[in-house]
């Protein structure tokens, strides 16, 4: 599905940071720093999977990408309609046009609906909100893409409170997908689910986009998911990005330490004897007070004196891998050999 030099979005020094305040006049002391230093380009039609921790910053990189959150600094570039869409530095006219080419998924399906909004109304409200759309007009392509998510017509009328968790997720992919965006930031869209249910929308999210072209930015803790559905993988670690590469170069050849952390966490259900689970050692670091030279030192067995004192640069390796570390180069990291599959029953689930 990824079409070669077809860029849709470049991200270029994205920072976002969030000020400490202290005191009663509530004296700014210091910044945590939740997105630092990001720079990604994605192609039309790509899936790219962002991992990391909890506390990372994927999830805030993901909301500054759709201007949900104010970057701090930066620049975020969307192609579309035969232009360059500069989206840190729209204007509330230009929004709209954005608005109507970049769409997020919310992570939990409960509390990013309104209870006193019905099916209808809340697929409805971003055609209301960008014009392009009322009346019949509306109800017809709330219809067309509530059918395309597998709900059905009959229950336009009901209110969240009657629908599963399943399909309260199914209704943000809905109003995601009715104003017909380019770009979709899928924040975690089926943690909170069933593994059963997992399966599905991974399917359908799966299937509607290569019915409609869409490019999705995967933000998810789960290895396994981001695994089936990705088509590169970008890890970060402490608002940093510290590998980004092709799936499978990623999984079977990781290049960062904290990489290959990641994948010895991942249980293996093809192959028991190939290597034991294990657990992370240590903590992420305080993103109000980061570490000198390398973020990730203070964990990684790897690291030595100038790891300490002297910060590495995401470079290529290859075309296709790139990596912030030092030593990327000397490193034989472990990955995972085996056939992509994921730890929930994704086959024959439509």
């Amino acid at each position: 599905m990824v079409q070669a030099n077809d860029t849709l979005l470049e991200v270029q020094g994205l920072k976002k940071y969030f000020p400490i305040q202290q005191g009663f006049l509530r004296k700014t002391v210091g910044y945590i720093k939740a997105v630092d230093d990001v720079n990604l380009t994605i192609k039309k039609g790509e899936t790219l999977g962002v991992v990391g921790e909890s506390g990372c910053g994927k999830t805030t990189m993901g909301r500054c990408l759709i201007r949900l959150y104010e970057p701090t600094d930066g620049k975020i570039l969307l192609h579309v309609e035969n232009q360059t869409i500069s989206v840190t530095e729209l204007n509330r006219q230009e929004m709209h046009l954005f608005r109507r080419n970049a769409q997020i998924i919310f992570q939990d399906p409960y509390s990013s609906l309104n209870p006193r909004m019905n099916l209808l109304e809340t697929i409805g409200e971003p055609l209301l909100v960008n014009g392009i759309a009322r009346g019949r007009d509306l109800e017809e392509r709330v219809k067309e893409v509530v059918t395309q998510v597998g709900l059905r017509v009959e229950h336009l009328r009901r209110f969240p409170h009657s629908f599963s968790g399943g399909q309260r997720q199914r209704i943000g992919i809905a109003r995601a997908l009715v104003v017909h965006p380019k770009l979709i930031v899928a924040d975690e869209p089926v943690s909170a689910l069933d593994v059963s249910i997992q399966a599905q929308i991974l399917n359908l999210l799966e299937d509607l986009q290569a019915k409609f072209n869409l490019t999705y930015i995967f933000i998810s803790h789960n290895m396994a998911v981001v695994r089936y559905i990705s088509d590169r993988i970008a890890v970060m670690y402490a608002g940093k990005l510290v590998e980004l590469g092709t799936k499978h170069e990623l999984l079977s050849h990781p290049k960062h330490p904290y990489t290959e952390l990641l994948l010895a966490a991942v249980p293996r259900t093809v192959d028991r004897l190939r290597g034991q689970r294990t657990v992370t050692p240590g903590e992420p670091p305080d993103l109000g007070n980061l570490p000198k030279g390398c973020v990730f030192h203070p964990r990684c067995k790897y690291a030595r004196d100038i790891c300490k004192v002297e910060e590495p640069k995401l470079r290529a390796l290859r075309p296709d891998c790139h990596v912030s570390c030092h030593f990327a180069e000397e490193l034989d990291l472990q990955g995972i050999d085996t056939p992509a599959r994921v730890s929930v029953p994704m086959a024959g689930v439509r």
